[in-house]
């Protein structure tokens, strides 16, 4: 079957079948050895590209789940989730491992708040948060810091990674103050772990390359090489990964920590303890599916067992969703991890203005916008760059139950 052909039968969708709250989930009909379940209303050719290639994969279990964020990523799409037997693929988590989202409900209540005050507690945060490329001077309190893995790629980064704990770093990281529809302020922080997982990912794709080649392994192509669980490097991979995870989870709750510190002393509120967060949405874990045990990649979704709660933001100018996962096992109990680009950064910033981008913004407490390598504005996290978050949401009504709807107050980007 050519391309083009599946491609038609994908967007038009084979035979449909409902999920618990009778969504329809597509099931695309590939040209290869396996299927995907699809819960994306629209995916643009170059996604679709990577979906077949997936599809080819020898190391892939069951079928591809496609979440409705889903679009173009570095050799397998944003918004995909995947099971392999004995095998991780570098590229099937992505360069920022351990990328997620934290989250803290306050007793305040929104209608309390003032313009003024949004300013001025993003103004506290920016002094305690660097942002972008810098880094603490100082180096950051961490115990795990004393107990890295013995790995080359991890020891090599450490002494950098103290001064980066703690850091927002650019793109489409963020600290959000949002409003709560039950009429509280709460707080988001969206961020991963730095220069560790580029590092990680960089390193250990180019041995999965190498290795891949070496045993002439039947890839559909170099970027998703994989690395058998039982070698050496599949075992160092592991471990890596999971020290990234920790430190991402770790760099998350030092930012909270410090974002909390200033709502308490400008708002003096207090935070619901019960409702903290903070989850992942790259990375790959080994879990029971289908009676077999895989390990399952989440490149941009969230792990959404049943009762588990999970984050999913819209764009800077969108509404976002705390929600608990419904345990679709078609989906690999997994979720979208946010809203999923439409346009490309460069994209957005050749195509959009800067008025519409102000515009998308009414209301909401944020910087200027940044400026791209070309010294012109870089739009590329305007609202219009992003797929409608309530549309995505609809679209995955049998994968998580929504717990509360926020909206955006302020926000400090990267």
């Amino acid at each position: 079957m050519a391309l083009g052909s599946s491609f038609n039968q994908a967007i038009g969708g084979s035979s449909p079948s409902r999920g618990k709250k009778g969504k329809i989930m597509k099931q695309l009909e590939l040209s290869s050895r396996i299927n995907a379940m699809s819960w994306c209303d629209e995916i643009e050719e170059s996604a679709m590209t990577q979906i077949e290639d997936l599809s080819r994969h020898p190391c892939l279990f069951k079928h591809i789940a496609v979440m409705p964020d889903c679009h173009c990523g570095y050799g397998m799409p944003i918004g995909g989730v995947i099971a392999c037997k004995d095998a991780v693929i570098p590229n099937a988590v992505g360069v920022d491992i351990g990328c997620g989202m934290s989250y803290a409900e306050t007793d305040f209540p929104a209608n309390m708040i003032t313009p003024d005050k949004i300013k001025e507690i993003l103004g506290y945060v920016r002094a305690l948060v660097p942002v972008g490329f810098k880094h603490h001077e100082e180096a950051q309190e961490w115990a795990g810091f004393d107990n890295a893995p013995e790995i080359e790629i991890i020891q090599s980064n450490v002494e950098s990674a103290r001064r980066q704990l703690g850091t927002l770093g650019g793109g489409n990281h963020f600290i959000e103050l949002q409003a709560v529809d039950k009429g509280e302020i709460a707080v988001m922080v969206h961020s991963g772990s730095r220069n560790f997982g580029y590092r990680v990912a960089k390193e250990y794709n180019e041995k999965a390359i190498a290795l891949c080649d070496k045993w002439h392994s039947d890839v559909p192509n170099k970027d998703l090489a994989f690395l058998p669980v039982d070698s050496k490097e599949g075992q160092e991979y592991i471990e890596a990964m999971n020290y990234a995870l920790r430190f991402a989870y770790q760099n998350r709750m030092l930012m909270m920590d410090r974002t909390k510190s200033c709502i308490r002393s400008l708002l003096e509120c207090e935070f619901v303890d019960e409702l903290d967060i903070n989850v992942h949405h790259n990375f790959a874990a080994l879990e029971n599916h289908y009676g077999k045990n895989v390990w399952v990649h989440r490149k941009g979704a969230v792990k959404a067992n049943k009762g588990l709660m999970g984050v999913i933001p819209g764009s800077m100018g969108t509404s976002s969703y705390i929600v608990k996962g419904l345990g679709n096992r078609e989906s690999f109990c997994s979720s979208s991890h946010g809203a999923g680009r439409v346009m490309s950064r460069s994209g957005a910033s050749k195509t959009l203005t800067v008025d519409e981008c102000d515009k998308a913004m009414d209301g909401i407490v944020f910087g200027r916008w940044g400026k791209a390598r070309n010294g012109k504005p870089d739009l590329g996290e305007a609202p219009q760059a992003y797929k409608d978050i309530d549309a995505v949401m609809e679209s995955q009504s049998d994968l998580v139950e929504i717990v509360s709807k926020l909206r955006p107050l302020g926000v400090v980007k990267g």
